[in-house]
């Protein structure tokens, strides 16, 4: 007897589905990752300038490819863990290493204890960002998107290297500001793991209708920041930075102030 039709369609093994990943989030992302390992290679040819802009690039990039993902419907778990691993060489390992070399390597001059002080330094840093990333993706879905939890790592990579950028272009050799960059390094390592919130701006509506003044002040902004961008770039996030103490100095005030009150 024949088999039917139907029953020689179960038998047939059937068709695997074909594997892939989305091009364009995952170029954006890797085109990143490219710009972070420059900076590590220009940093290590004293190419200082060069490795600030490289590091700035980045920034701009990990934040088109997640926008890029949303808008193309193309998210994917294995985008998400990329996007983890480039940024932790692009916002952990290169600011690190740029700060190491132009200013933290020059330390042993003080003796061989300030010497290890400063690559510990830059591990500490490193360490922060590696512990912030993942802090990140474990409480992602679980936090309150209008706040970061601890200063995020690219802005606490654009600290580091907008301070080495601004310095840089002055003329200011590293050396002479050793002890600075010391505490920013280890400032901005600590506050990426510390529980300090920070505003995300992710609850501002880019879609929706602004008044025609909200677009002359980006107009301005732009053109103020085309004045001096090393300056620019460094002094408005070295304030981003210092938002966040700040305000949970204020909330800690007024609870206590409320708790006196009672």
């Amino acid at each position: 007897m024949e088999e039917q039709p139907e029953q020689q369609a179960e038998e047939q093994p059937k068709k695997r589905r074909r594997r892939g990943i989305y091009l364009l989030p995952n170029l954006l992302t890797t085109a990143a990752l490219f710009a972070g390992f420059y900076a590590i290679v220009a940093a290590t040819q004293g190419k200082f300038e060069q490795a600030a802009v490289a590091v700035f690039i980045a920034m701009v990039l990990d934040g088109l490819d997640g926008r890029v993902a949303r808008m193309t419907n193309t998210q994917s778990e294995f985008g998400a863990e990329y996007d983890s691993m480039c940024d932790m060489a692009s916002f952990g390992l290169a600011p690190a290493l740029v700060m190491y070399e132009w200013s933290l390597s020059s330390m042993i001059s003080y003796g061989w204890q300030w010497g290890k002080l400063g690559w510990l330094a830059a591990f500490i840093y490193v360490a922060g960002a590696a512990l912030r990333l993942a802090r990140f993706n474990v409480r992602a879905s679980s936090t309150d998107k209008r706040y970061f939890q601890g200063l995020p790592s690219p802005a606490a990579a654009a600290v580091v290297v907008g301070m080495v950028w601004a310095l840089f272009d002055q003329g200011i050799k590293g050396e002479d500001v050793a002890p600075i960059a010391l505490f920013v390094t280890i400032a901005a390592g600590l506050l990426m793991v510390s529980n300090v919130s920070y505003y995300s701006f992710k609850d501002i509506d880019f879609h929706g209708k602004v008044p025609f003044v909200a677009i002359l002040a980006i107009v301005l902004i732009f053109v103020f920041a085309s004045i001096d961008p090393p300056k620019v770039l460094f002094g408005s996030f070295f304030l981003y930075a210092l938002s966040g103490p700040i305000i949970s100095l204020v909330r800690w005030f007024k609870k206590r102030q409320q708790r006196s009150a009672q």
